[in-house]
């Protein structure tokens, strides 16, 4: 599929503030399932993009503008040809151990009724199943919810409260996995709805699971489906922390106003 991709993230201060330092991580590499086409970030104060790359592989930029600013926008643009692999990640540089994705975080540290669902919710079988079981469990018991929780709520809270938004369907099944001995990341990227909807609020997440004799596989339990050609993948970490778009600081005393628009559309297929 043919996907192109427009994100504006507006910052509007009540006071100018004298500077700001953002990290983002907006760029994605290309997989045996996605290829980037184009892509760019613009900012529209003077500021320099300095590439890097952190541990996971991820392409970070990071900036400083300097003030005062009363507004900051950050717009990504880019195209990507991406193919359906039912979920199979190929392609990927992956130089870290399968062991550091069994590690807890504060955001993915099971309780005991994590705990307790994995256990029931895995029955003897091929690891597959097992993660299939446990994305559809979770979707089942979780309700998509915007403003039930935040970038800081636990796995074993929004797991509770039985509600909130893709970061948390896939905290929660990141946080079971791991129970049960899965090595499991978070990821971070977008997705074109089917409904037809192409503007969003939000960038999407979802989780890959490690399977022996298949390697990475996504899975996502905000929409119990493994992802497909309709999302682009950009980040990968233990949790959203690792892998969340945008993060940063300012300095001055202000109250911010944050607008996100997401426009994702299909174009035609490039050969």
């Amino acid at each position: 599929m043919h996907l192109k991709l427009r994100h504006s993230t507006c910052y509007t201060y009540d006071t100018p503030v004298r500077g700001i330092i953002q990290m983002l991580r907006l760029t994605p590499r290309p997989h045996d399932a996605q290829h980037i086409i184009s892509w760019r970030i613009d900012v529209d104060q003077d500021a320099t993009l300095k590439p890097s790359e952190d541990s996971f592989g991820n392409i970070v930029h990071t900036f400083w503008a300097e003030g005062p600013l009363e507004t900051l926008t950050i717009t990504v643009e880019g195209e990507v040809q991406t193919e359906d692999t039912n979920g199979v990640l190929h392609g990927t540089a992956e130089r870290l151990p399968l062991g550091l994705f069994l590690r807890e975080t504060r955001l993915t540290m099971p309780d005991d009724a994590i705990r307790a669902f994995a256990a029931k919710t895995a029955k003897s079988g091929p690891t597959l199943d097992v993660l299939h079981a446990l994305m559809g469990a979770i979707h089942k018991r979780m309700k998509f919810d915007i403003g039930a929780t935040s970038v800081a709520t636990t796995a074993a809270e929004a797991f509770k409260k039985k509600h909130g938004v893709c970061q948390d369907f896939a905290h929660a099944f990141i946080s079971a996995a791991r129970t049960l001995g899965i090595p499991a990341r978070y990821v971070s990227g977008y997705l074109r709805e089917d409904s037809g909807r192409d503007r969003y609020e939000a960038g999407h997440g979802w989780a890959e699971a490690w399977i022996p004799d298949l390697g990475w596989v996504g899975f996502d339990p905000a929409n119990d489906t493994c992802p497909t050609d309709a999302y682009i993948r950009v980040a990968c970490g233990l949790d959203y922390l690792d892998a969340g778009p945008v993060r940063g600081v300012r300095t001055g005393i202000a109250t911010e106003k944050l607008d996100v628009e997401i426009q994702v559309t299909q174009g035609s297929n490039q050969q």
